[in-house]
């Protein structure tokens, strides 16, 4: 019975120390020192447990010892390495999700980042946020800057008729001109960037928006790999 009140203690630690993890505190204590402590008291825990119901069966004391402390050390090891255990689902479920898909993953030092599945149609599809409100954008590294579709843009609420189309711009359909605007951020997922030079496009010109360069370069980096796009903020 205190074995397993043992192994339930380092559960509830792990628990507590996974859902604090953004916390410098656990009940008052560093993190490291909440670990250490329960780890502690585990082992005592378990220790009187095991040579109270042992009492001289020195074999079977070493048998039972050898067997729980093996399953501490096993939920320890899961603990110390859960930034990596993370990684591994993040991937799993990645290769699980249909194609388009885009999922927050899990990454170490407080780094926010976003992975993308290519979509059907061979291009990566960020499904952005821009005044909370979303907006499909096509991951385009041959645009300088973000270019916004006439149509999004209105949506967006930017008053379409009062800018200036002065920048040349050179889209699938020919030339074209577009206006310069600056969005307060761009969100794709947990990665925000603030203050985004962005070109709103001529009504016909451009189809879907882009997200170019003006948001890309200023990411902690991106990483194209097979079927999949990764953001880090």
């Amino acid at each position: 019975m205190t074995a397993w009140l043992a192994i339930i203690l380092l559960i509830g630690a792990v628990i507590a120390l996974v859902v604090a993890r953004d916390s410098d505190t656990i009940i008052g204590l560093a993190q490291d020192d909440f670990a250490r402590v329960v780890y502690g008291l585990a082992i005592l825990v378990f220790l009187a447990g095991v040579f109270s119901s042992t009492r001289g069966r020195y074999l079977q004391a070493f048998k039972h010892l050898t067997g729980w402390l093996a399953a501490m050390l096993v939920l320890v090891g899961i603990y110390s390495y859960r930034a990596e255990l993370a990684v591994v689902a993040d991937r799993v479920v990645g290769e699980l999700s249909p194609r388009g898909t885009q999922v927050n993953v899990t990454r170490s030092y407080g780094t926010q980042a976003v992975r993308i599945k290519k979509g059907w149609s061979g291009h990566f599809v960020a499904k952005a946020e821009i005044g909370d409100k979303p907006v499909s954008m096509i991951v385009d590294t041959g645009a300088s800057t973000v270019v916004l579709s006439h149509e999004d843009a209105r949506r967006l609420g930017i008053r379409t008729h009062d800018l200036r189309y002065t920048v040349n711009v050179q889209t699938a359909n020919g030339a074209s001109e577009a206006a310069r605007v600056y969005l307060d951020n761009i969100s794709v997922g947990s990665v925000v960037i603030p203050n985004v030079e962005t070109l709103v496009a001529k009504p016909g010109s451009l189809h879907q928006s882009l997200l170019g360069m003006s948001f890309l370069s200023r990411l902690r980096s991106y990483e194209f790999a097979g079927d999949y796009l990764e953001l880090r903020e």
